[in-house]
């Protein structure tokens, strides 16, 4: 008997889909039979696609809000394996994430003061992702996908907003770090860094990075069922934009000898910067799966966000590991008039 959704939706108990979601766990038919994924791993997977048939009653499927006697070809709903696995359950936190925690000795209150130390003394990351300004889209040859007129003029705009923003950080908090202008290898990502970059004469412009590129990262949910196609483009790029996010997205490392540094006066503490800022111009999709990813969401919600043609997308990693999204998709440096997604006027899509 094929397995109905309408009819899996309705039976399941409230929010039986989110706690798939939220658990990150995904039924999947692996090659060596019909098991449930192990969310012990983080690997890719690269199992064929498949169906996957649910043993009735005592089937573990009844812990993730499906019915008991559900049975049927799940295929549709989950067309392949999850593709990445945190860790933990939800809600629980990573706090190994970036695999950087510091070794903790086994004396709890030894640990607690190196805790404190880190805190206090650390350096916070602020990433500020934006995507490209809007491109002519109607072209094969990734070449001709250049700016258009007002998609140069959204990106000269962005590179005022920064550079206001970062003035004013710097005002705020101290000396600052602005190391780096990040972006990827497509060509209306590299015109709008371009631009952005002329407003910002001394901060350093990293070589292009292919893993930044425009990608399908994962499998959406909710959707509908993907073809075989989509699912081949998924498991292609999911590799690279992961490593991109594993690239990028770590805390800042501390360093356990600064104290003795500084008592011996070859570091001034307090003109130390205390926070590093980097920005990267990229992608819709890519910036959507690292706000999932960095702020341990599952990522198959990357497609409920929205990120405008320059928009913000402003994240920050303290020390210890922690990490707060301050801006998603903020557009607030462009007029009604200037703001757009990808062909579509203003928020009229």
């Amino acid at each position: 008997m094929s397995f109905n959704f309408m009819r899996f939706a309705r039976a399941s108990h409230a929010g039986a889909l989110s706690a798939v979601l939220a658990q990150s766990f995904i039924l999947s038919n692996q090659r060596n039979g019909e098991t449930m994924c192990d969310s012990g791993s983080t690997s890719s997977s690269n199992s064929e696609a498949g169906s996957l048939k649910v043993e009735p009653k005592d089937s573990s499927a009844a812990g993730f809000g499906m019915m008991p006697d559900a049975k049927g070809d799940f295929g549709r709903l989950f067309p392949k394996r999850q593709l990445w696995q945190p860790r933990v359950k939800y809600p629980l936190w990573d706090d190994n994430w970036d695999g950087k925690k510091p070794e903790l000795t086994g004396d709890s209150e030894q640990n607690r003061q190196r805790m404190r130390k880190i805190r206090k003394e650390g350096v916070t990351r602020h990433i500020i992702l934006v995507r490209h300004g809007q491109y002519e889209e109607d072209h094969k040859d990734e070449t001709k996908k250049i700016l258009t007129p007002l998609g140069r003029e959204q990106a000269d705009l962005t590179g005022k907003r920064l550079r206001e923003m970062l003035d004013g950080v710097s005002k705020e908090f101290g000396p600052c770090n602005i190391n780096v202008v990040r972006v990827s290898d497509m060509t209306r990502a590299k015109e709008t860094a371009d631009l952005i970059a002329a407003h910002l004469p001394a901060v350093p412009r990293a070589e292009p990075d292919p893993d930044l590129n425009e990608g399908r990262p994962c499998h959406n949910i909710p959707g509908g069922r993907a073809s075989p196609s989509t699912i081949q483009k998924t498991d292609e790029t999911h590799p690279r934009i992961e490593r991109a996010f594993a690239k990028y997205f770590y805390r800042a490392p501390f360093d356990e000898n600064k104290e003795q540094d500084e008592s011996e006066g070859d570091v001034d503490a307090e003109e130390q910067p205390k926070h590093e800022f980097e920005i990267i111009v990229c992608h819709a999709n890519v910036i959507r799966y690292f706000l999932c990813r960095a702020l341990q969401m599952p990522p198959e919600a990357w497609l409920r966000f929205s990120t405008f043609n320059c928009s913000l997308t402003y994240l920050t990693i303290r020390p210890t590991g922690t990490v707060s999204c301050r801006m998603i998709g903020d557009i607030g440096h462009l007029t009604y008039g200037k703001s757009t997604f990808s062909k579509h006027p203003g928020f009229n899509w």
